[in-house]
């Protein structure tokens, strides 16, 4: 019988299910008899810009992650209120997974990061193995109040497992990560992500791209986008380009507005001198791979950030900038050299290679 691998995505952006996806597409290149069941809500076309064989899509959320009006403006209370309703329903829907998982004859959960799945896993009586940086008990603890007990909750949820399970169950742990300490069995790896389809030639023919490398620009605020891009800044730089995914983005003769969704930032980031993006592990995991140097914006107000910068200042090229700079400024950092990373040893790119590698000895082993 095919080996069956159970993915489950948390419910947040695209990053999720963008960096998983990178991994499971890896396993099936490795060994394309694994049967792959992408358990995620996001959508379809996203997965296959990543995965390019047969996989099963269900439609599931186990988590929300943060409600968000876009990729910087938070909705707290929205969040809590769905948190407390998963909370209320938690049984429901771990008993009509484990039906699911039953029922497919799923060998082996991988998990980034829903808190529900190791649940699913221990009352399905297989394997859960977790992949992220963070849990999102970390992220809902650092804003206090009501958060505390659902933090609490969710770190029960990643850690309850007896003693038969943590032998079983295990955690790859991304770089740019928060202890994770809710869990016992921890392997660390390298990045993972995705890589360039396209030819930078073939990229510059199709869409136009006649810039210099260095004057051009990748901006990318992940699937939430930003509602508010000071686009009036790009006349100060008549001789450049700038590539963007924003469809409500104007129509100015040094803009490029990517349409066409078989295409992914991670393609165009070798057309580009730098990368300009909101703290995220897909944009700085894939960019440190390629080694495109990342302007950023600091966010105070979601815990990941500070390790995500932490990580970029250590390992990559990089510029730090204030949302000041970057909403009211004049984008003069563009003309500014990046700075160079304080360590000298850099991160291992092989995390998705590790991780598939791992999933298929599983298998084989069986």
């Amino acid at each position: 019988m095919r080996p069956i691998l159970y993915i489950a995505i948390t419910n947040h952006g695209f990053g999720h299910a963008t960096r998983t996806a990178s991994v499971a597409a890896t396993i099936q290149k490795l060994c394309p008899e694994v049967l792959l069941i992408m358990a995620t809500t996001a959508p379809r076309w996203l997965l296959e810009c990543y995965i390019e064989g047969d996989f099963i899509h269900r439609p599931r959320a186990f988590d929300l992650g943060v409600v968000q009006a876009d990729s910087l403006t938070m909705d707290k209370a929205a969040t809590l209120a769905k948190l407390l309703d998963i909370q209320k329903h938690q049984n429901s829907l771990i008993a009509s997974e484990v039906n699911f998982i039953r029922q497919n004859r799923v060998d082996l959960i991988l998990a980034d990061i829903p808190f529900l799945t190791p649940l699913f896993a221990k009352a399905a009586d297989i394997p859960c193995w977790m992949m992220s940086n963070f849990g999102w008990d970390f992220i809902y603890r650092d804003w206090g109040g009501e958060f505390i007990a659902i933090a609490d909750w969710i770190s029960e949820c990643y850690s309850k497992c007896d003693s038969e399970a943590l032998r079983r169950n295990r955690l790859f742990r991304l770089p740019f990560y928060e202890p994770m300490s809710a869990f016992s069995n921890i392997t660390d790896v390298g990045l993972t992500g995705g890589s360039p389809r396209y030819s930078v030639e073939e990229l510059r023919a199709t869409w136009g791209i006649t810039a210099p490398r260095e004057k051009t620009i990748l901006m990318t605020f992940g699937g939430l986008g930003l509602q508010q891009i000071p686009y009036d800044n790009l006349r100060h730089f008549p001789d450049w380009q700038f590539i963007v995914f924003d469809k409500s983005a104007p129509d100015l003769p040094n803009l490029v507005q990517i349409s066409n969704s078989k295409y992914r930032p991670v393609d165009f980031m070798l057309t580009c001198g730098r990368v300009v993006s909101k703290p995220g592990y897909g944009t700085f995991a894939e960019a440190t791979k390629l080694d495109i140097p990342m302007v950023t914006i600091p966010r105070d107000d979601f815990a990941e950030a500070t390790f995500l910068l932490e990580g970029i200042v250590n390992y990559h090229q990089h510029q730090i900038i204030t949302p000041t700079e970057f909403f009211q400024g004049t984008w003069d950092f563009l003309h500014q050299p990046p700075q160079a990373p304080k360590q000298s040893q850099p991160l291992p790119k092989d995390g998705n290679e590790a991780i598939a590698n791992a999933v298929i000895n599983y298998f084989r082993s069986k």
